[in-house]
């Protein structure tokens, strides 16, 4: 029986790494350290917020704590047991429990199925109720998600974007998962649809007391969806905190690069003197820098950044940070 007070998901020094050229009988030229020993935890009924720019290693993941792919080393819990003992028909049963929402709501849907057969085809795989059962299930699940019952005998290129959205998180629902990863699930949208997307989601999980793992590359659309937010950079998680301590205390420099990036839609309330815009492009995944990654666009970077990789250390409060120069437990200071 699983522990009340325990997490529902537990992800333990994952690491995943990708060969670069290579073939057959030759060795590989270099390795890509997609994710880097990153470890955190997700409690049950909570929604973390996964941040970071494109290629922060992400999506990657997000697979991951999902068993899509597997890590190079480490582990991933879900509800006490470990996904990497499970044999194939245990983990078929288990993806009942967690599902997954992608970014593009154009290509995740079969174009050559009708919406009832895309949001109903997991309770088939599963044997889950009657046909007639299933049927009546999928009109409820169009329902909850804001679609029209006879949206159910329409293809997918008869819906626009966000309701081609709503169909995703509809199939993703459709099973009755404790879990969902919902990977940039609104970037593709304009922004009048993000927002509807995301009152959406905040409803559902409410409704459902879904537990979420919620990745986006732009810290304003997690700000009201989250309850912790992770700040991911070049496949280490260099932030971990409270939303409140994100968005008001935020110690690692990469973490305020990216709250300066949030559009201020006040002029009078803008803080241009206070930006902090980091220095030149991303280093190379193949050949990274020695010490800390960030230290080659970081305005703070000292001696030690560029020789000795921080480690992430957990402050007051939970709030962690993979920081030399700015620690989690040191005295807060103004961002600039």
């Amino acid at each position: 029986m699983t522990d009340p007070g325990a997490p529902l998901v537990e992800v333990r020094a994952v690491r995943k790494d990708y060969a670069v050229g290579g073939g057959v009988l030759a060795r590989p030229r270099a390795w890509v350290h997609a994710v880097d020993g990153v470890s955190f935890a997700i409690a049950p009924g909570e929604t973390l917020g996964l941040v970071g720019e494109s290629g922060s290693g992400k999506s990657t993941l997000g697979r991951l704590v999902l068993r899509l792919i597997d890590p190079t080393s480490g582990d991933v819990l879900f509800g006490g047991r470990s996904l990497l003992g499970l044999g194939r028909a245990e983990m078929r049963a288990l993806r009942r429990e967690m599902q997954i929402v992608f970014q593009d709501p154009y290509g995740s849907l079969n174009p050559r199925m009708r919406v009832g057969s895309i949001v109903g085809e997991g309770l088939a795989i599963h044997r889950i109720g009657t046909a007639t059962e299933r049927r009546g299930r999928v009109t409820e699940l169009l329902e909850l998600v804001g679609l029209p019952a006879d949206a159910a005998r329409r293809y997918p290129h008869e819906f626009s974007g966000g309701q081609r959205q709503r169909i995703g998180i509809a199939r993703a629902l459709a099973v009755g998962p404790r879990f969902i990863v919902a990977d940039e699930a609104v970037s593709a949208l304009d922004v009048s649809i993000q927002a509807q997307i995301l009152n959406l989601f905040q409803d559902l999980q409410r409704k459902l007391g879904l537990t979420m793992l919620f990745i986006a590359h732009d810290l304003r659309i997690i700000e009201h969806l989250s309850d912790r937010v992770a700040v991911m950079y070049h496949g280490k998680i260099v932030e971990l905190a409270s939303r409140d301590e994100i968005y008001t205390n935020a110690r690692h420099p990469y973490t305020r690069a990216l709250l300066s990036a949030v559009p201020v839609p006040d002029p009078r309330q803008r803080k241009d003197r206070h930006r902090m815009v980091p220095g030149g492009d991303a280093p190379s995944r193949v050949q990274q820098p020695s010490g800390c990654t960030f230290h080659p666009r970081c305005p703070h970077a000292e001696d030690l950044c560029r020789t000795k990789t921080p480690a992430l250390e957990v402050g007051r409060g939970g709030h962690a940070v993979a920081c030399h120069v700015f620690p989690a437990d040191a005295p807060g200071k103004e961002r600039t």
